[in-house]
This record gives C-alpha cells, structure tokens and sequence, in this order.
C-alpha cells in the first residue's frame, strides 16, 4: 500500500515534522487514537490507495493538533470533527480557515458511563452522585480520557455544573477502558467518559448515566473536514469523504471486532463484506468529482 504512519503527539511536533506536506501528491490524513476514529480512518485509507491510486499517511495525533494542521495546511484530511459540541471550541477557532466535507455518521453521543450492575443498583443519573455513599464507594473520582477532548472540557463543566465533589482522572481512552475492564470483571463500582460508538458496548452491558441539566450534550454528528485547496488538489478523494455514510451499530459491530481480531482485520472483514457499500461510495465519489 502507498502509506506512510507517523505517531506525532503535540503541536509543536506536528508543525516542526511536516515540512514536505507541500508533496502535493501525499495526502496525510489526521486521526486521533479513539477505536471510532482508528477505524474510520484505516477504513477511508485503505480504499483511497486501491480506488484513487493517492500516496498517503497516517499521523495519529491529539485532537487540537489535528485542527491546527489543518488551518495550516500541514494536514489534509481527519475523519472524527464532532459536532456541535465536542469539538466546539476548535470548530469556533478554526472553522474559517477549514472545509467541513459533510458528516460520516450521526447519532454519536457522548456521556457518563456505568455497567449495568450499579445502574439496577440505584445509580441512574449524574444527580445521584451527589449522594454520600455513591462519593464514597467511588472514591470521589470519574475516571476520564486524554487533556485535549472536547468530552473531558464538557465532563469538568458538568463537574461544575452539579456541583459534585469529583475528581476527573485525566487519561488516555485506552487507559479508561483497561480501568472500566479492571472495574467490571470484579463488579466494582466506575464512572467513565465515554462516547458512542466504541467496541466497549459491544464488549460489556453498560448504561448512560442520565444527565437531566444537558451539560454533555444532545446528539452528535462525525465530519470529515480538509484543509482549504484540498478539493482542488484532490477533487476526487474529497468527494468521497464526502460520500461515506456509515450506520452506528454497524461500526460498533466493526469496531468491537477489531478489538477482539485487531482493526486491520476488522477493516478487510467490512470491504469484502460490505463490497456493495464500498462501491457505491467509490461511484458517488467520481460521479461528484
């Protein structure tokens, strides 16, 4: 495949190792290390190098990195701009020097989770956390993902927002799943950051925790997003990000499958078995072009 993968983990990084991006042929596409975002990504990847004949690379990355290499023009491409919400902020910073290619999917959500046994235990809502012995079998803590998601500004103002006597454990979205893995094969009591979709429903019964002042949102939708001169650059790849639409639950079916047999896997298994979706993206891609 005509792919390059670079791990790239700041700002300052992302600027200083993109010097060549003017290569015009190289499209680097951004991505962030969440399993929707993995996904998405290797999937969009590996059907712009057998479709289009495009050289490409992967530069996983932080969230602001991503929106920064775009307004500068050193990254091309991301498929994981959550909107209205999460990612407000840069949308708010960058939104006019960027082009939104249109959504991926809809229907995301983001929120406080629990498994199911401390659901039918009681702890139904973000307001039940107030009570003493919830504080207490918790330890105080929610347990969170990385410093630079938009889910971790929204969780310290819904911390803010009930008045809760919380710490939030600032970690990366593997380390939240490991806890909430650790937490549920001894049903212990968790809260976690979380979103869908992610392979985690797939892999345990858990519940949103209700959150009646609205402080983590209503229902996101996934964009694409370019940088400018993009569409004139590569007119035909970036019609096709604009054509992929993907049901919810069938990239949580993905997605936990790549958890279980590894993403590469679970990005072959989608085009041999979704061949047809496949194509009519690649059509509507020429068609648009």
């Amino acid at each position: 495949m005509n792919r390059k993968i670079t791990t790239i983990a700041a700002t300052a990084a992302v600027t200083a190792g993109m010097a060549t991006a003017a290569n015009a042929q190289e499209i680097r596409i951004g991505w962030v290390a969440w399993a929707d975002a993995e996904f998405m990504t290797k999937l969009t990847d590996e059907i712009i190098n057998e479709h289009f004949d495009a050289e490409t690379e992967l530069i996983q990355t932080g969230a602001a990195p991503q929106y920064t290499g775009l307004a500068n023009g050193d990254i091309d491409l991301i498929l994981d701009s959550w909107q209205p919400t999460t990612h407000e902020d840069y949308l708010d910073e960058y939104g006019d020097e960027i082009v939104d290619l249109g959504a991926l999917y809809t229907d995301a959500k983001l929120g406080w989770i629990v498994p199911i046994y401390l659901y039918e235990q009681g702890l139904t809502s973000i307001e039940d956390l107030k009570e003493p012995k919830w504080r207490e079998r918790l330890d105080g803590q929610i347990q969170g993902i990385d410093p630079g998601a938009g889910l971790t500004r929204l969780s310290k103002e819904t911390i803010e927002e009930y008045d809760l006597d919380y710490d939030l454990i600032e970690a990366s979205g593997s380390a939240m799943t490991a806890a909430l893995a650790r937490a549920a094969r001894r049903e212990e009591p968790i809260v976690v950051t979380g979103w869908s979709p992610h392979w985690k429903f797939g892999a345990w019964n858990l519940k949103y925790l209700e959150d009646p002042k609205g402080t983590l949102g209503g229902p996101e939708s996934i964009h694409a997003m370019s940088r400018e001169g993009f569409k004139e650059d590569h007119p035909t790849v970036a019609a096709f990000a604009s054509c992929v639409n993907i049901e919810i639950d069938t990239l949580n079916k993905y997605m936990f499958r790549g958890r279980e047999e590894g993403t590469e896997q679970a990005v072959q298994d989608f085009l041999e078995e979704r061949s047809d979706q496949v194509d009519s993206w690649v059509q509507c891609a020429r068609e648009e072009s």
